[in-house]
């Protein structure tokens, strides 16, 4: 062989070994759960796969198709770099969950992550719900977690909520399921708290309390196109009940369904209350159908019947309703319900049209500063 032959022969074979060993490499990039079908709690087989899939820069802790059994676990940071959850299989919480734990899956310190696929986190909540408990929990809590993208993935019988997202930026939700049957407690669907930059895209969502519920210290969160019950509806609150809750601003709720749900689009705040804000509120193009109160406001919320004489500290200032259209189950369409000492401010509806049995709805309204825009509104004024 001459050599010009030898070292054409000699690059041939270096570009393969260089094309072998990237190709190695991106399977490595894979990290797989490798139990399933079994009985016994796969809790390290998933920490050892986490373990390496966030060291490494675009790691995949994969999980494949089969049954999982797994205990209370945490997915801590931080991670090289992006970092993906893919979930094809079916995770299955235990009966009896750790006490004082206030989830069952967490990912905490966390930025750059992806969860996705087409898999199931089942909650196995049927027990948990006959029993009382004073700790919420969550089947997958996001904490302190940035840059987050979920979709697709399925949420069956959660304890209590599906998902929570707690002390997050950016965070975008795209069509996730979240199913529990309608008289199972606090089992709200996507819970907010103290989160900014969050959207909401798509999913169905049925379950026995709300399907969104947005708590203290959410900012800059767009809700579209969520499909929502059985359930308590969408709902910012309740708020007041603790000191040094933060101000809820800049929300918008657009192109959702709400079939017969307890509530429509809501806002609640307990009575009396800690001081706080609610401001930058839209609720535009909802559709309801055979909802009760499809527009509530609620400053004298009261779940369990124990709250003192008082009014609420929580001041809500700019709430639009704008083209909420459907039936409503009780004759009464919009309520607006407000703080004595702490009167609603510029609160708009404009477009609405609800119907009672095929009749307008009425309006009542107290302690608000209430404005029917525009003609052909059902209701068309607060009586």
């Amino acid at each position: 062989m001459d050599s010009n032959c030898l070292s054409q022969s000699i690059v041939i074979l270096f570009l393969l070994s260089i094309w072998s060993t990237f190709h190695v490499h991106c399977q490595n990039n894979i990290f797989t759960v490798s139990q399933s079908n079994t009985k016994t709690d796969s809790k390290q087989y998933f920490l050892d796969a986490w373990k390496k899939a966030c060291e490494t820069d675009g790691g995949t802790l994969s999980v494949p198709k089969g049954n999982y059994e797994l205990s209370d676990i945490e997915f801590s940071g931080p991670c090289t770099g992006k970092t993906n959850f893919v979930l094809d299989g079916t995770i299955i919480a235990p009966e009896d969950p750790t006490p004082d734990i206030d989830h069952w899956i967490m990912f905490h310190n966390v930025d750059s992550l992806s969860i996705s696929g087409t898999g199931t986190l089942d909650g196995n909540g049927a027990s948990y719900w006959e029993t009382t408990h004073d700790t919420t929990i969550t089947s997958l809590k996001l904490n302190s977690v940035n840059k987050v993208d979920i979709r697709d993935i399925h949420s069956i019988n959660s304890k209590k909520f599906h998902f929570n997202v707690h002390n997050c930026n950016d965070v975008t939700i795209n069509n996730i399921h979240a199913t529990a049957p309608e008289d199972s407690p606090n089992t709200d669907g996507i819970h907010l708290g103290k989160s900014d930059n969050i959207i909401i895209n798509g999913g169905n969502i049925a379950t026995g309390d709300d399907c969104i519920s947005i708590g203290d210290g959410v900012t800059n969160t767009n809700i579209t196109g969520v499909n929502c019950g059985p359930g308590h509806g969408i709902s910012i609150g309740s708020l007041g009940q603790y000191e040094g809750e933060q101000e809820v601003r800049s929300i918008r709720v657009t192109n959702c369904n709400l079939k017969n749900t307890k509530n429509g689009l809501r806002i609640k705040t307990f009575a009396p209350s800690q001081p706080g804000l609610v401001s930058d509120i839209t609720f535009e193009g909802n559709i309801v159908n055979n909802v009760d109160n499809p527009i509530i406001i609620d400053q004298h919320y009261c779940p369990h019947k124990k709250c003192e004489g008082g009014e609420s500290s929580v001041l809500i200032n700019g709430v639009k309703f704008i083209d909420v259209r459907g039936s409503s189950s009780v004759e009464t369409g919009v309520k607006v319900d407000c703080s004595k000492s702490h009167p609603c401010k510029d609160i708009q509806l404009k477009g609405v049209s609800l119907t009672f049995e095929g009749k307008p709805t009425n309006a009542v309204c107290y302690s608000a500063d209430v404005e029917f825009l525009g003609d052909d509104q059902t209701p068309s004024s607060c009586s």
